[in-house]
Protein backbone atom coordinates (compact mmCIF):
# COMPACT_ATOMS: atom_id res chain seq x y z
CA UNK A 1 0.00 0.00 0.00
CA UNK A 2 1.36 3.43 -0.94
CA UNK A 3 1.65 6.15 1.69
CA UNK A 4 -0.16 9.41 1.08
CA UNK A 5 1.73 12.65 1.77
CA UNK A 6 0.09 15.66 3.38
CA UNK A 7 1.30 19.22 3.86
CA UNK A 8 -1.00 19.72 6.88
CA UNK A 9 0.82 21.54 9.68
CA UNK A 10 -0.64 20.71 13.12
CA UNK A 11 1.39 23.47 14.78
CA UNK A 12 -0.18 26.63 13.38
CA UNK A 13 -2.66 29.03 14.99
CA UNK A 14 -5.19 28.22 12.27
CA UNK A 15 -4.95 24.53 13.14
CA UNK A 16 -5.15 25.22 16.89
CA UNK A 17 -8.39 27.15 16.37
CA UNK A 18 -10.07 24.43 14.31
CA UNK A 19 -8.22 21.13 13.90
CA UNK A 20 -11.24 19.10 12.85
CA UNK A 21 -11.08 19.55 9.05
CA UNK A 22 -7.42 18.50 9.19
CA UNK A 23 -8.35 15.50 11.33
CA UNK A 24 -10.90 14.36 8.77
CA UNK A 25 -8.48 14.85 5.90
CA UNK A 26 -5.80 12.80 7.66
CA UNK A 27 -8.22 10.00 8.52
CA UNK A 28 -9.47 9.85 4.94
CA UNK A 29 -5.96 9.95 3.46
CA UNK A 30 -5.24 6.48 4.81
CA UNK A 31 -4.27 4.48 7.87
CA UNK A 32 -0.86 6.18 7.91
CA UNK A 33 0.22 9.46 6.28
CA UNK A 34 3.55 11.21 5.85
CA UNK A 35 3.60 14.85 7.02
CA UNK A 36 5.91 16.53 4.53
CA UNK A 37 6.60 19.62 6.65
CA UNK A 38 8.26 17.60 9.40
CA UNK A 39 9.19 14.38 7.57
CA UNK A 40 7.31 12.23 10.08
CA UNK A 41 4.55 9.66 9.80
CA UNK A 42 1.10 10.28 11.27
CA UNK A 43 -1.81 8.08 12.33
CA UNK A 44 -5.24 9.65 12.84
CA UNK A 45 -7.66 6.72 12.76
CA UNK A 46 -8.70 5.16 16.05
CA UNK A 47 -7.49 1.62 15.35
CA UNK A 48 -4.01 2.69 14.24
CA UNK A 49 -3.61 5.18 17.09
CA UNK A 50 -4.57 2.53 19.61
CA UNK A 51 -2.25 -0.01 17.96
CA UNK A 52 0.70 2.34 18.43
CA UNK A 53 -0.28 3.16 22.01
CA UNK A 54 -0.58 -0.50 22.96
CA UNK A 55 2.77 -1.71 21.55
CA UNK A 56 5.54 -0.01 23.51
CA UNK A 57 8.12 -2.56 22.31
CA UNK A 58 7.67 -1.47 18.67
CA UNK A 59 6.82 2.18 19.29
CA UNK A 60 9.17 3.61 21.90
CA UNK A 61 8.59 6.57 24.21
CA UNK A 62 12.21 6.58 25.43
CA UNK A 63 13.41 8.50 22.37
CA UNK A 64 10.94 11.28 23.21
CA UNK A 65 7.19 11.67 22.90
CA UNK A 66 7.68 14.89 20.97
CA UNK A 67 9.14 15.79 17.59
CA UNK A 68 12.71 15.66 18.90
CA UNK A 69 14.53 12.31 18.77
CA UNK A 70 16.57 11.96 21.97
CA UNK A 71 19.07 9.72 20.20
CA UNK A 72 19.87 12.53 17.78
CA UNK A 73 19.51 15.70 19.84
CA UNK A 74 19.74 16.78 23.46
CA UNK A 75 16.36 17.10 25.22
CA UNK A 76 15.24 20.60 26.15
CA UNK A 77 14.84 19.41 29.75
CA UNK A 78 15.58 16.30 31.78
CA UNK A 79 13.29 13.58 30.35
CA UNK A 80 10.43 12.26 32.45
CA UNK A 81 11.10 8.92 34.17
CA UNK A 82 7.50 7.92 33.41
CA UNK A 83 6.31 9.51 30.16
CA UNK A 84 9.63 9.27 28.31
CA UNK A 85 10.88 5.82 29.34
CA UNK A 86 10.17 2.24 28.34
CA UNK A 87 10.24 -0.91 30.48
CA UNK A 88 11.98 -1.95 32.64
CA UNK A 89 12.75 1.57 33.95
CA UNK A 90 9.21 2.69 33.20
CA UNK A 91 7.71 -0.22 35.11
CA UNK A 92 9.74 0.56 38.22
CA UNK A 93 8.70 4.20 38.38
CA UNK A 94 5.12 3.51 37.28
CA UNK A 95 4.71 0.90 40.02
CA UNK A 96 5.47 3.58 42.60
CA UNK A 97 3.01 6.05 41.07
CA UNK A 98 0.26 3.47 40.68
CA UNK A 99 0.49 2.86 44.43
CA UNK A 100 0.73 6.55 45.37
CA UNK A 101 -2.22 7.38 43.07
CA UNK A 102 -4.18 4.20 43.80
CA UNK A 103 -7.99 4.01 43.97
CA UNK A 104 -7.68 3.85 47.76
CA UNK A 105 -5.65 7.08 47.77
CA UNK A 106 -8.24 8.76 45.54
CA UNK A 107 -11.05 7.68 47.89
CA UNK A 108 -9.26 9.45 50.73
CA UNK A 109 -9.12 12.64 48.66
CA UNK A 110 -12.70 12.51 47.38
CA UNK A 111 -14.45 14.10 50.37
CA UNK A 112 -11.92 16.94 50.55
CA UNK A 113 -12.12 17.59 46.80
CA UNK A 114 -15.95 17.47 46.85
CA UNK A 115 -16.11 19.96 49.73
CA UNK A 116 -13.76 22.32 47.89
CA UNK A 117 -15.86 21.99 44.70
CA UNK A 118 -19.07 22.82 46.56
CA UNK A 119 -17.47 25.88 48.15
CA UNK A 120 -16.12 27.16 44.83
CA UNK A 121 -19.41 26.67 42.98
CA UNK A 122 -21.29 28.43 45.81
CA UNK A 123 -18.91 31.38 45.52
CA UNK A 124 -19.29 31.53 41.73
CA UNK A 125 -23.09 31.32 41.97
CA UNK A 126 -23.04 34.42 44.15
CA UNK A 127 -21.05 36.23 41.45
CA UNK A 128 -23.28 34.85 38.66
CA UNK A 129 -20.99 35.98 35.80
CA UNK A 130 -17.29 35.10 35.66
CA UNK A 131 -14.59 33.68 33.41
CA UNK A 132 -14.80 29.91 33.75
CA UNK A 133 -11.13 29.37 32.85
CA UNK A 134 -9.20 31.37 35.49
CA UNK A 135 -12.03 31.38 38.03
CA UNK A 136 -13.00 27.69 37.84
CA UNK A 137 -11.01 25.44 35.47
CA UNK A 138 -7.70 26.82 36.76
CA UNK A 139 -8.71 27.86 40.28
CA UNK A 140 -9.96 24.44 41.38
CA UNK A 141 -6.94 22.29 40.34
CA UNK A 142 -4.51 24.92 41.61
CA UNK A 143 -6.13 24.59 45.02
CA UNK A 144 -6.82 20.91 45.56
CA UNK A 145 -4.00 19.31 43.56
CA UNK A 146 -1.03 21.07 45.21
CA UNK A 147 -2.68 20.50 48.60
CA UNK A 148 -2.84 16.77 47.83
CA UNK A 149 0.81 16.73 46.74
CA UNK A 150 1.80 18.60 49.91
CA UNK A 151 3.11 21.77 48.29
CA UNK A 152 3.27 25.21 49.91
CA UNK A 153 0.72 27.79 48.75
CA UNK A 154 3.26 30.35 47.55
CA UNK A 155 3.74 30.71 43.77
CA UNK A 156 1.44 27.84 42.77
CA UNK A 157 0.63 29.85 39.68
CA UNK A 158 4.01 28.67 38.32
CA UNK A 159 2.51 25.22 37.74
CA UNK A 160 0.57 26.53 34.72
CA UNK A 161 3.46 28.10 32.79
CA UNK A 162 5.65 25.10 33.63
CA UNK A 163 3.13 22.67 32.12
CA UNK A 164 2.72 25.05 29.18
CA UNK A 165 6.46 24.84 28.55
CA UNK A 166 6.57 21.07 28.78
CA UNK A 167 3.64 20.42 26.45
CA UNK A 168 4.85 23.03 23.95
CA UNK A 169 8.25 21.33 23.90
CA UNK A 170 6.73 18.23 22.28
CA UNK A 171 6.27 20.19 19.05
CA UNK A 172 8.64 22.23 16.90
CA UNK A 173 10.59 25.25 18.14
CA UNK A 174 7.89 27.60 16.86
CA UNK A 175 6.35 30.81 18.22
CA UNK A 176 4.22 28.90 20.76
CA UNK A 177 7.32 27.20 22.18
CA UNK A 178 9.41 30.38 22.22
CA UNK A 179 6.67 32.30 24.04
CA UNK A 180 6.30 29.50 26.59
CA UNK A 181 10.01 29.39 27.48
CA UNK A 182 10.63 33.16 27.39
CA UNK A 183 10.66 33.38 31.21
CA UNK A 184 11.53 29.78 31.93
CA UNK A 185 14.36 30.16 34.44
CA UNK A 186 12.41 31.14 37.59
CA UNK A 187 9.58 28.75 36.79
CA UNK A 188 11.89 25.75 36.30
CA UNK A 189 13.86 26.63 39.41
CA UNK A 190 10.66 26.81 41.46
CA UNK A 191 9.33 23.48 40.20
CA UNK A 192 12.64 21.78 40.87
CA UNK A 193 12.67 23.20 44.40
CA UNK A 194 9.10 22.08 45.08
CA UNK A 195 9.97 18.53 44.01
CA UNK A 196 12.48 18.14 46.83
CA UNK A 197 11.50 16.35 50.03
CA UNK A 198 12.21 19.38 52.22
CA UNK A 199 9.60 21.47 50.40
CA UNK A 200 6.78 18.94 50.86
CA UNK A 201 4.53 18.16 53.81
CA UNK A 202 5.06 14.72 55.38
CA UNK A 203 1.53 13.47 54.55
CA UNK A 204 1.14 14.37 50.87
CA UNK A 205 1.53 12.44 47.62
CA UNK A 206 4.97 13.98 47.10
CA UNK A 207 6.24 12.64 50.42
CA UNK A 208 4.92 9.19 49.50
CA UNK A 209 7.07 9.26 46.35
CA UNK A 210 10.14 10.19 48.37
CA UNK A 211 9.30 7.38 50.80
CA UNK A 212 9.65 4.98 47.88
CA UNK A 213 13.29 6.04 47.65
CA UNK A 214 13.73 5.14 51.33
CA UNK A 215 12.36 1.68 50.51
CA UNK A 216 14.80 1.27 47.61
CA UNK A 217 12.15 1.45 44.88
CA UNK A 218 13.63 4.69 43.53
CA UNK A 219 17.02 6.29 43.96
CA UNK A 220 17.21 9.54 45.98
CA UNK A 221 18.02 11.34 42.71
CA UNK A 222 15.01 9.84 40.90
CA UNK A 223 12.40 10.72 43.54
CA UNK A 224 12.23 14.49 42.81
CA UNK A 225 12.14 13.76 39.07
CA UNK A 226 9.11 11.53 39.60
CA UNK A 227 7.45 14.21 41.77
CA UNK A 228 8.07 16.65 38.93
CA UNK A 229 6.33 14.24 36.53
CA UNK A 230 3.25 14.31 38.75
CA UNK A 231 3.34 18.11 38.88
CA UNK A 232 3.49 18.21 35.07
CA UNK A 233 0.65 15.73 34.57
CA UNK A 234 -1.61 16.92 37.37
CA UNK A 235 -2.59 20.44 36.35
CA UNK A 236 -2.70 21.43 32.69
CA UNK A 237 -4.58 18.40 31.38
CA UNK A 238 -7.10 18.82 34.21
CA UNK A 239 -7.48 22.53 33.50
CA UNK A 240 -8.04 21.85 29.80
CA UNK A 241 -10.45 18.99 30.56
CA UNK A 242 -12.50 21.03 33.01
CA UNK A 243 -12.62 23.97 30.62
CA UNK A 244 -13.77 21.67 27.82
CA UNK A 245 -16.49 20.12 30.00
CA UNK A 246 -17.86 23.48 31.15
CA UNK A 247 -17.82 24.79 27.59
CA UNK A 248 -19.61 21.68 26.30
CA UNK A 249 -22.32 21.89 28.97
CA UNK A 250 -22.85 25.56 28.13
CA UNK A 251 -22.94 24.90 24.36
CA UNK A 252 -25.29 21.96 24.72
CA UNK A 253 -27.85 23.02 27.34
CA UNK A 254 -29.94 19.86 26.86
CA UNK A 255 -26.93 17.88 28.07
CA UNK A 256 -26.61 20.08 31.14
CA UNK A 257 -30.29 19.57 31.92
CA UNK A 258 -29.76 15.82 31.58
CA UNK A 259 -26.87 16.10 34.03
CA UNK A 260 -29.03 18.13 36.43
CA UNK A 261 -31.65 15.40 36.33
CA UNK A 262 -29.02 12.76 37.03
CA UNK A 263 -25.92 14.19 38.78
CA UNK A 264 -24.45 10.68 38.91
CA UNK A 265 -23.58 11.25 35.23
CA UNK A 266 -20.93 13.79 36.26
CA UNK A 267 -18.06 11.38 35.65
CA UNK A 268 -19.50 10.43 32.25
CA UNK A 269 -19.97 14.11 31.34
CA UNK A 270 -16.29 14.79 32.06
CA UNK A 271 -15.20 11.64 30.20
CA UNK A 272 -17.23 12.61 27.14
CA UNK A 273 -15.71 16.11 27.18
CA UNK A 274 -12.24 14.55 27.14
CA UNK A 275 -13.25 12.45 24.12
CA UNK A 276 -15.02 15.32 22.39
CA UNK A 277 -12.32 18.00 22.83
CA UNK A 278 -9.23 15.83 23.59
CA UNK A 279 -7.19 18.17 25.81
CA UNK A 280 -4.05 16.21 24.83
CA UNK A 281 -4.16 16.31 21.04
CA UNK A 282 -0.97 14.58 19.96
CA UNK A 283 2.00 12.51 21.08
CA UNK A 284 4.89 10.90 19.22
CA UNK A 285 6.49 7.48 19.33
CA UNK A 286 9.65 6.20 17.57
CA UNK A 287 9.79 2.82 15.81
CA UNK A 288 12.28 0.40 17.35
CA UNK A 289 12.38 -1.93 14.34
CA UNK A 290 10.80 -2.33 10.92
CA UNK A 291 7.09 -2.55 11.64
CA UNK A 292 3.79 -2.66 9.74
CA UNK A 293 1.02 -0.14 10.39
CA UNK A 294 -2.20 -0.28 8.43
CA UNK A 295 -0.63 -2.50 5.78
CA UNK A 296 2.39 -0.21 5.36
CA UNK A 297 5.97 -1.15 6.31
CA UNK A 298 7.77 1.55 8.33
CA UNK A 299 11.52 1.44 8.98
CA UNK A 300 13.25 1.58 12.36
CA UNK A 301 13.92 5.02 13.82
CA UNK A 302 10.89 6.77 12.30
CA UNK A 303 8.82 9.24 14.28
CA UNK A 304 5.08 8.44 14.41
CA UNK A 305 2.71 11.28 15.35
CA UNK A 306 -0.50 10.02 16.95
CA UNK A 307 -3.49 12.33 16.51
CA UNK A 308 -5.40 11.42 19.67
CA UNK A 309 -8.05 14.07 19.01
CA UNK A 310 -8.70 12.71 15.51
CA UNK A 311 -8.97 9.15 16.84
CA UNK A 312 -11.50 10.29 19.43
CA UNK A 313 -13.81 11.51 16.64
CA UNK A 314 -13.17 8.74 14.15
CA UNK A 315 -16.55 7.68 12.71
CA UNK A 316 -15.07 4.21 12.21
CA UNK A 317 -15.15 3.86 16.00
CA UNK A 318 -17.82 6.28 17.24
CA UNK A 319 -21.43 6.85 16.26
CA UNK A 320 -22.25 10.56 15.91
CA UNK A 321 -18.64 11.42 16.83
CA UNK A 322 -19.15 15.18 16.52
CA UNK A 323 -21.97 15.23 19.08
CA UNK A 324 -21.40 15.73 22.81
CA UNK A 325 -23.51 13.09 24.58
CA UNK A 326 -23.02 12.48 28.30
CA UNK A 327 -24.79 9.11 28.08
CA UNK A 328 -22.26 7.82 25.55
CA UNK A 329 -20.07 4.87 26.54
CA UNK A 330 -16.85 6.80 25.94
CA UNK A 331 -14.46 4.96 28.26
CA UNK A 332 -12.51 3.58 25.30
CA UNK A 333 -11.35 7.03 24.17
CA UNK A 334 -7.60 7.69 23.92
CA UNK A 335 -7.70 11.18 25.43
CA UNK A 336 -5.52 9.98 28.32
CA UNK A 337 -3.46 7.59 26.20
CA UNK A 338 -3.64 3.85 26.83
CA UNK A 339 -1.80 0.83 28.19
CA UNK A 340 1.44 1.36 30.13
CA UNK A 341 1.61 5.06 29.26
CA UNK A 342 -1.92 5.88 30.38
CA UNK A 343 -1.68 9.45 31.72
CA UNK A 344 -0.25 9.54 35.26
CA UNK A 345 -2.57 12.38 36.25
CA UNK A 346 -5.77 10.90 34.81
CA UNK A 347 -7.00 9.58 38.18
CA UNK A 348 -6.75 13.07 39.66
CA UNK A 349 -8.24 14.71 36.57
CA UNK A 350 -11.22 12.34 36.59
CA UNK A 351 -11.86 12.87 40.30
CA UNK A 352 -11.63 16.65 40.00
CA UNK A 353 -13.82 16.72 36.90
CA UNK A 354 -16.44 14.54 38.53
CA UNK A 355 -16.78 16.53 41.77
CA UNK A 356 -16.88 19.90 39.99
CA UNK A 357 -19.54 18.82 37.47
CA UNK A 358 -21.57 17.10 40.19
CA UNK A 359 -21.56 20.32 42.22
CA UNK A 360 -22.66 22.31 39.16
CA UNK A 361 -25.45 19.83 38.48
CA UNK A 362 -26.78 20.08 42.04
CA UNK A 363 -26.49 23.81 42.47
CA UNK A 364 -26.95 25.50 39.07
CA UNK A 365 -30.04 25.70 36.88
CA UNK A 366 -28.23 26.86 33.76
CA UNK A 367 -24.82 27.83 32.44
CA UNK A 368 -24.57 30.14 29.44
CA UNK A 369 -21.68 31.53 27.42
CA UNK A 370 -21.69 35.31 27.90
CA UNK A 371 -18.90 36.60 25.67
CA UNK A 372 -16.16 35.75 23.17
CA UNK A 373 -14.43 32.42 23.81
CA UNK A 374 -10.66 32.56 23.32
CA UNK A 375 -8.46 29.55 22.74
CA UNK A 376 -5.02 29.02 24.23
CA UNK A 377 -2.39 27.98 21.69
CA UNK A 378 -0.16 25.07 22.59
CA UNK A 379 1.71 22.54 20.45
CA UNK A 380 0.16 19.57 22.27
CA UNK A 381 -2.78 20.72 24.38
CA UNK A 382 -6.19 21.93 23.23
CA UNK A 383 -7.55 24.33 25.81
CA UNK A 384 -9.20 27.67 26.38
CA UNK A 385 -7.77 30.96 27.58
CA UNK A 386 -11.13 32.60 28.31
CA UNK A 387 -14.71 31.36 28.66
CA UNK A 388 -17.07 34.08 30.00
CA UNK A 389 -20.22 32.49 31.43
CA UNK A 390 -23.32 33.31 33.43
CA UNK A 391 -24.37 30.80 36.06
CA UNK A 392 -28.00 30.68 37.19
CA UNK A 393 -28.67 29.22 40.67
CA UNK A 394 -31.18 26.43 40.97
CA UNK A 395 -34.21 26.79 43.20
Amino acid sequence: MSIQTSDIDPYTEEYFEDPFPAHEALREAGPIVRLSRYNVFAVARYDEVRTVLMDWASFSSARGVGLADFEKEKPWRLPSLVLETDPPLHDRTRKVLDRVLSPAAMRKLRAEFATAADALIDELLERRDFDAIPDLAEAFPLTVFPDAVGMPRENRRYLLPYSDMVFNSFGPRNAAFEAAVADAEPVIAWVQAQSQRAALTPQGLGAAIHAAADAGELTPEEAPVVVRSVLTAGVDTTVSGLGAAICCLARFPEQFQRLRAEPALARAAFEEAVRYESPVQTFFRTTTHSVEIGGVRIDEGEKILMFLGAANRDPRRWERPDEYDITRQSAAHVGFGADIHLCVGQVLARLEGEVVLAALARKAAAIEIAGPVRRRYNNTLRGLASLPVVLTPSG
